[in-house]
């Protein structure tokens, strides 16, 4: 009895010390851990809450009725459920018109867009991986670019394409579009940070040439830039307003920024039928096509964001 006594003795006072340990060890480990700042994290529920209000007042919004959007609360439904009706209307209403709208401004971000993206990823590849003279020259021209809001070369643009012939019709929408000052700039850095110079004189060794070193080793390691700037470059497109406004007068050119503000100021017209409905359905029906591309491109477009910014 005694012996078993002085064995469970022994044993607790083994136990002790590797308690102690494991306290002694939490604690270390939960000082490591960065505190949560609680002033932080009401700030950014305030931001998410910023943002996400507008989407919300959106989808309650395009739940409603003509009539009962003007005699209920914003944030909340009231009566019938009408989405899908409102969708219907908004798809069908005056021939299509809607439908038209959206083919011309997936014309607009494929062309327009896809060709930006291209041209930034040649420019910026060029720039980062070739030296020349005039270089220095190129870089201001492309950060003064950058520098200068769109909206400043909106009339200047206008006048020009104006004596080509060229304005009203989808060339107008589109040539503008090619060019993204910071698209290149971003494909610059990132082709500066993520093709390393060795790579490329192994290849030039081995008997590669110039265009087959670019698509076959250089695009691969440029996609996530690649994804990150037919991201800005989508969005941009795609929400661009100002330009195809004094570019086109033909509602069957309008993107869909335009046309959903032509139907907005309909009401305003002598004689015009309000349609606030179909223009709430209608922006929720364009957002939702950006909001799926973030988010299935989420991984690519924050690893470009970020490329560049630590260097080894």
């Amino acid at each position: 009895m005694a012996a078993d006594t002085a064995a469970v003795r022994r044993r607790h006072q083994q136990q002790v010390p590797l308690r102690a340990r494991s306290r002694a060890q939490r604690r270390a480990y939960s000082s490591d851990r960065p505190r949560r700042s609680v002033l932080m994290t009401v700030l950014t529920a305030l931001v998410v809450l910023y943002t996400l209000i507008p989407l919300a007042w959106l989808f309650i919004n395009a739940t409603k009725t003509q009539p009962k959007l003007m005699d209920s609360f914003g944030l909340w439904f009231s009566g019938h459920f009408a989405l899908w009706d409102n969708v219907h209307q908004t798809l069908t209403y005056d021939h299509h018109i809607f439908v038209r709208w959206l083919l011309n401004t997936l014309l607009y971000v494929v062309v327009g867009a896809g060709g930006a993206t291209f041209l930034a990823v040649l420019g910026g590849y060029g720039l980062a991986k070739f030296d020349f003279s005039g270089k220095r020259a190129v870089f201001a021209v492309v950060i003064g670019a950058v520098a200068v809001p769109g909206a400043a070369l909106a009339v200047p643009t206008f006048l020009m394409f104006s004596k080509l012939g060229l304005t009203d019709t989808p060339w107008a929408v589109i040539i503008p579009s090619l060019i993204s000052p910071f698209g290149l700039y971003l494909m610059w850095v990132f082709a500066s940070e993520a093709i390393p110079d060795e790579l490329l004189e192994a290849a030039r060794m081995d008997g590669s040439g110039e265009i087959r070193t670019f698509f076959r080793i250089a695009l691969p390691l440029l996609a996530p830039g690649i994804v990150t700037v037919l991201l800005f470059t989508v969005v941009a497109t795609w929400n661009n307003y100002f330009l195809p406004l004094i570019m086109i007068k033909n509602p069957h050119w309008y993107p869909l920024t335009i046309g959903l503000n032509s139907w907005n100021a309909q009401a305003a017209t002598a004689g015009g039928q309000p349609v606030f409905n179909l223009v709430i359905t209608g922006s929720l029906l364009t957002i939702i096509p950006l909001i799926a591309a973030f988010l299935l491109l989420q991984r690519y477009w924050q690893s470009g964001l970020a490329a560049g910014s630590v260097k080894e």
